[in-house]
């Protein structure tokens, strides 16, 4: 009866233990849809300063109504130290690392775009440890394995970078011709790219952490999403009448542009800013990057059948590098997370005692040793 009784509480805990896991995995294939529809968009001659504006235009008008509404409540007063740091969010994510990604995406292939954000996971470690939001012991295994790890994928980002080695189909279909050509054409832009690509991942790791920082200062994660978007949408347009003085390039209409900037402006900036701040407040911005594998794998199979593109041996070199260096890395943070949960259930569990026998429990939390000695029941006190 007692077991029976405890399996929808058992059921429940494991649900909300899921639940960072299944947010996480589910954006994946959303990124990589976007990765693909921001493609064909840049292919068909989308400007990707514009785009990215669009793309967090949506976003504002989509999340802003539901912040307003749903956390009208529990919305903190907006402090200047909240709103310069939402500035540099504003200006980190929106701003530098989508306009880089996307060039650097035009530059290279989609593949390799969702590739590279497999080294995120390793500079928000690398810049974890310096903001004190990750520690390191060198005495402790899972320690060493995160700092190896670390190291391992620096070698496979250098390769993807420098050596692009030859090209191989991943799946035997050539429905996007458009897309090889493209390709071809942008070959001499490889390195740049592959570098773009790169230094994007700075600027979204750095997003990571100080969303971090700023979820600390401002628990609202659905008004934290519109004003970073907002602000990103200012930004953004500023860069782009800098950069793009044709009036032409605003112009969209009802074709893969406006899916791009729909679909990744809705999913990619409103939904995913959202989840991710969720996650970060529960599990850390380590593991809210620890799922760009998964990414990287479904974009390639929609890469290849839709825009016909092709791996390249250097590509996949230094992806089995980076991914056998982040699971290093994840697995030693994973370790990290369960030892304190094991400490604090052993002290919490009370033991079971024999008849005729008492047990110690010693307690540790208050710095010094205390013995608690739990007298055996009595057989006359059994019966009653």
């Amino acid at each position: 009866m007692g077991y029976k009784m405890q399996n929808p509480t058992m059921f429940s805990l494991d649900l909300n233990k899921a639940k960072p896991y299944l947010a996480m995995a589910s954006l994946q294939f959303g990124f990589a849809g976007m990765y693909v529809i921001t493609m064909v968009s840049l292919q068909h001659g989308m400007n990707h300063y514009v785009l990215a504006v669009y793309r967090h235009l949506v976003a504002t008008l989509v999340i802003a109504p539901f912040a307003l509404v749903l956390e009208r409540k529990i919305r903190p007063k907006l402090t200047l130290p909240i709103f310069l740091r939402i500035l540099v969010l504003g200006f980190l994510e929106p701003v530098i690392d989508q306009n880089l990604y996307y060039l650097g995406m035009k530059y290279t292939t989609a593949t390799l775009a969702s590739a590279t954000a497999n080294v995120i996971p390793a500079i928000t470690f690398v810049l974890a440890l310096i903001f004190r939001l990750e520690k390191v012991n060198l005495k402790n295994v899972h320690s060493i394995a995160k700092i190896i790890g670390t190291v391992i994928m620096v070698p496979g980002a250098v390769i993807m970078t420098l050596y692009k080695g030859p090209a191989f189909d991943f799946i035997k279909l050539h429905g996007g011709s458009h897309g090889s050509a493209t390709n071809e054409a942008e070959a001499k832009h490889w390195v740049a790219g592959t570098l773009m690509l790169l230094a994007r991942c700075w600027g979204w790791s750095g997003f990571f952490i100080l969303q971090s920082f700023t979820l600390k200062m401002y628990p609202a994660e659905l008004s934290l999403t519109a004003l970073i978007c907002f602000v990103g949408t200012i930004g953004g347009a500023a860069v782009s009448f800098v950069m793009e003085r044709d009036l032409n390039a605003w112009k969209i209409g009802w074709d893969s542009s406006l899916l791009a900037a729909v679909y990744s402006g809705v999913v990619c900036s409103g939904i995913a800013y959202y989840a991710q701040g969720v996650v970060i407040r529960e599990q850390g911005p380590v593991f809210v990057t620890a799922f760009g594998p998964l990414c990287m794998i479904i974009t390639a199979a929609l890469g290849s059948i839709i825009l016909a593109e092709k791996l390249h041996l250097g590509s996949v070199i230094g992806t089995v590098l980076i991914i056998f260096g982040l699971y290093t890395v994840l697995w030693g943070k994973s370790k990290d997370q369960q030892n304190p949960t094991t400490e604090k259930e052993i002290l919490q569990e009370l033991p079971i005692t024999d008849i005729a026998k008492s047990t110690s429990l010693e307690d540790n939390t208050e710095g010094c040793a205390r013995i608690l000695n739990i007298p055996a029941e009595s057989t006359l006190t059994r019966e009653t």
